[in-house]
């Protein structure tokens, strides 16, 4: 900031004796300094006297190395958080899955990529159903977890075709079938769902789909 022009013998002596005190406050500064310096080599000396009256020597090296702790491996944020949330982060509930899935009288659904020869395989029953889950009597939430740990284990033991019971909805308030649309909505949300259809008759017909997952390589005991 410019200072403002000086008009008046007053201002000078004004100006001046800020200049002085400035000065002053320097000149303090330095000394301080200069004290701390000298005290500072003053202890350093007392220090090094005292090491030499006792005759204290320096260790010599013994040629061990100190033991280096390797610290553990960090371990992935998705295995931290139980399925629950893996499933709520992954999946929502208002996902309009109509758009995804085909016209036909079962509302089946492939992926991007999966050629129609998949579906029709499924639907054949041409694929061996390895493991199953039945979502009767569960709620909404409580069905989407079971989903969610049901899957998770079957792409742990690279289980590739699966079924999933979620019923007609006769036990439900309204005869309406929640979970049908529900599982289906969940299901083409998640990557390693490549297909899925509903089941043959008699393997629960309109209350349950046949899924074919991705294959992973990484199967388990």
């Amino acid at each position: 900031m410019a200072r403002k022009p000086i008009k008046t013998l007053a201002e000078l002596a004004a100006l001046r004796e800020e200049l002085a005190a400035a000065e002053r406050e320097r000149v303090e500064r330095d000394k301080e300094a200069a004290a701390a310096l000298a005290k500072q080599r003053a202890l350093e000396a007392t220090f090094r006297h005292a090491m030499e009256t006792m005759q204290v020597a320096p260790l010599t090296p013994h040629g061990r190395h100190a033991k280096k702790v390797t610290p553990p491996q960090p371990h992935p944020a998705s295995r931290k958080r139980d399925d629950a949330e893996v499933l709520q982060a992954s999946v929502s509930d208002d996902f309009d899955v109509e758009t995804l899935l085909h016209a036909d009288d079962t509302l089946s659904y492939r992926a991007a990529g999966i050629g129609p020869d998949v579906l029709r395989k499924l639907r054949r029953g041409e694929w061996s159903i390895q493991a199953q889950i039945d979502l009767h009597g569960h709620r909404v939430d409580e069905a989407r977890e079971a989903l969610s740990a049901f899957l998770k284990n079957a792409l742990r033991r690279n289980q590739r075709c699966v079924r999933v019971v979620h019923g007609k909805g006769l036990g439900s308030q309204g005869k309406a079938p929640v979970l049908k649309g529900k599982v289906r909505g969940w299901l083409v949300q998640r990557e390693e769902v490549i297909a899925f259809c509903q089941a043959r008759p008699a393997e629960g017909g309109s209350g349950a789909l046949v899924v074919l997952l991705r294959p992973t390589g990484n199967a388990v005991p």
